[in-house]
């Protein structure tokens, strides 16, 4: 498995799935309403990647294996400034259906590591959503731990 860097082509297939994916969980996690949820989520794309895949301190990979003719996946992380210092933070981890389950995010998320410490940064965050458990399995598994948790009830 390798991270390959990202051409523009590639981040537009991507923009083409993520955008209405990530409105989607906003609508399901209650965040957003249905109206003007895709909108809002193009909205934020554009906003963080003013520039593409140029965009200084994001870094867009695409997950490949060698013994394979397709991409496998995806991988987003940025490198961010806060009170703490800075650290890397994962926007987005994509493997394809028919590739999961095969150990390639665990891979992806070591080899984001190297590049994170080559970088000279200490720390990796993330955000999942509440709904997604598979995903809060990986990351456990991978020695992520939970920072903060925000609940909600709704009221019918």
């Amino acid at each position: 498995m390798e991270l390959v860097p990202m051409a523009e082509p590639e981040l537009a297939e991507f923009l083409v799935v993520a955008v209405p994916g990530y409105a989607a969980e906003h609508v399901r996690a209650g965040d957003w309403s249905e109206d003007g949820a895709l909108e809002r989520s193009a909205a934020e794309f554009a906003k963080l990647l003013p520039d593409g895949v140029a965009t200084p301190d994001h870094y867009l990979f695409t997950i490949r294996d060698p013994a394979l003719p397709a991409v496998v996946g995806i991988l987003w992380f940025a490198v961010r400034s806060g009170p703490a210092g800075r650290s890397a933070f994962v926007y987005n981890l994509e493997i394809g259906p028919a590739y999961r389950r095969r150990g390639y995010a665990s891979q992806a998320f070591r080899e984001m590591e190297q590049h994170v410490r080559a970088l000279g940064i200490g720390a990796i965050g993330l955000h999942v959503f509440g709904g997604n458990h598979a995903a809060q399995a990986l990351y456990a598994k991978l020695g992520y731990e939970v920072t903060n948790v925000i609940m909600k009830k709704t009221l019918r």
